[in-house]
């Protein structure tokens, strides 16, 4: 299919996630997202009985990151895959650890799974990139809005500008969230862990052979990064500890991070997707 009149439009080239999201440093706030979205309990739910996060967890990631890379670059194709995650998350539903039956195209669920990424992004830009000014944030956020028009998601059930999304995320904290199983298992240094099956089959038995080696100071770099780059209301409201240790070890970190980045040739910077959309664009000018 293609987009049609009625279907919303990805957000717009040159906008602050068409800058954002295909770049590498992305791939470092998305555990903190997933981390947020799944501590509301039905969320977690969903992910901890339909999910294949265990058995498959690098298949799962490469898809999501896939799927949100669309959302932003995919020009037409947004919205076919706007519809194809509708239709996935149809007949997923069930109950949660309190007893509260959920499905996972709720309103209150499917919204906050989007909502999450915006606190996100807007926290971890303050390490990795620079904070926004009033006027970015409010492009981030307008922008958000429209990922979520592409995914389904209705105005009415997402405040319309940030300064009606922080009172809603507040009692979000509040009332639903909390550390869930899923939580637990997503920021473990200890749970086993597949090594990454992608790439050339040469590198894919490398990392096979030292995988024992790798996955210690991996899950602790893992759970580093996902709860450093969580906002602090949100970690305390999970309660996930953070030392101020730490927070001085992800500055330093981030610094470095500031530094090398920005001078990184395209090629290496962003994503095969990004790259393609952005180089299209340049030439369509």
């Amino acid at each position: 299919m293609t987009r049609t009149a009625a279907d919303p439009a990805p957000p717009p080239p040159g906008g602050v996630l068409w800058t954002l999201v295909g770049d590498i440093r992305g791939l470092l706030m998305l555990p903190a997202a997933l981390t947020l979205q799944v501590a509301h309990p039905a969320v977690s739910a969903g992910v901890d009985e339909h999910s294949v996060f265990r058995t498959d967890p690098w298949g799962r990631g490469e898809r999501s990151l896939r799927s949100l890379l669309i959302w932003v670059y995919g020009g037409d194709a947004a919205a076919d895959e706007g519809r194809r995650l509708r239709e996935l998350h149809q007949g997923i539903h069930g109950v949660d650890a309190h007893g509260r039956r959920y499905r996972a195209l709720d309103p209150d669920c499917y919204a906050w799974v989007h909502a999450t990424g915006f606190p996100v992004y807007q926290h971890a830009l303050r390490y990795l990139v620079r904070p926004l000014t009033g006027a970015q944030e409010w492009q981030l956020y307008a922008e958000w809005l429209q990922v979520g028009r592409v995914l389904g998601i209705q105005d009415r059930d997402m405040p319309q500008t940030p300064e009606e999304f922080w009172p809603y995320y507040r009692k979000m904290l509040a009332d639903e969230v909390e550390q869930t199983v899923v939580v637990r298992e997503l920021t473990a240094t200890d749970r086993p862990l597949p090594p990454p099956d992608f790439g050339p089959p040469l590198v894919s038995l490398l990392l096979k052979a030292v995988w024992p080696v790798l996955l210690p100071p991996f899950a602790r770099f893992r759970r580093f990064i996902t709860v450093g780059l969580l906002p602090p209301d949100a970690r305390d409201a999970i309660g996930l500890e953070w030392t101020d240790a730490q927070e001085r070890a992800l500055r330093r970190f981030a610094r470095v991070v500031r530094a090398v980045v920005p001078v990184l040739p395209e090629r290496l910077r962003y994503l095969p997707p990004a790259r393609e959309a952005r180089r299209a664009a340049r030439l369509n000018r």
